[in-house]
């Protein structure tokens, strides 16, 4: 495992923020498992070799053309809401000096980490969350994320999804292709209809 202190990287046109390595879910098919990064347009490593300040975070963007970004993105090699209150005061700095949509992606696993509805802090900071749904059923999704939390991770995933979206424009549940039966995706798109969020099926990445 190569280390690094890759804080900001570009995918596509968005630019994403890596803050942290730390996660209570290890996926079955996650990508972290068998890669050092994600993005060919930056080969370095998204394992970190300390976890940045909230300034170092700031201070990363003045080294890119923000112009040439549509979307701020948090998502590196970790759970990012892990360090969620540094994430939204990064969020306050992006939103003051580049006023660039935001969006996280998480496992929605912040109440269980941060023991409390985070939901409300998320308004006027996060414009997007994209949640990873998995699977419909507790015990399979289980199965599938092998949560620190267990059996209830579930449970609050949906929770959160439900709450968030009271805070924030967009709200997305994902599950990843391959990884589970069109039976089961069905069902996941009738959650996400019963929650009022929209639902999208992601490709499966090697």
């Amino acid at each position: 495992m190569k280390k690094d202190m890759t804080i900001l990287y570009p995918l596509g046109n968005n630019l994403y923020v890596n803050m942290t390595n730390r996660c209570p879910y290890n996926c079955t098919f996650c990508l972290r498992q068998t890669m050092d990064t994600v993005s060919k347009e930056n080969p370095h490593s998204l394992w970190l070799e300390r976890e940045p300040s909230v300034q170092e975070v700031c201070n990363e963007f003045k080294k890119f053309d923000m112009d040439q970004y549509n979307e701020i993105v948090f998502c590196g090699f970790g759970e990012p809401t892990e360090r969620l209150y540094d994430i939204f005061e990064v969020c306050d700095c992006i939103k003051t000096t580049y006023n660039k949509p935001i969006r996280i992606n998480t496992n929605g696993s912040a109440n269980l980490i941060w023991q409390k509805d985070t939901t409300k802090d998320f308004k006027d900071r996060i414009d997007t969350v994209s949640i990873s749904l998995n699977h419909p059923d507790p015990v399979q999704y289980q199965n599938i994320v092998r949560s620190k939390f267990g059996i209830q991770s579930h449970k609050a995933m949906l929770e959160f999804a439900k709450n968030v979206k009271q805070y924030v424009k967009h709200v997305c549940m994902t599950t990843v292709d391959t990884t589970i039966s069109h039976e089961d995706e069905k069902q996941c798109a009738l959650i996400c209809k019963e929650l009022g969020v929209s639902y999208r099926i992601r490709p499966y990445e090697k």
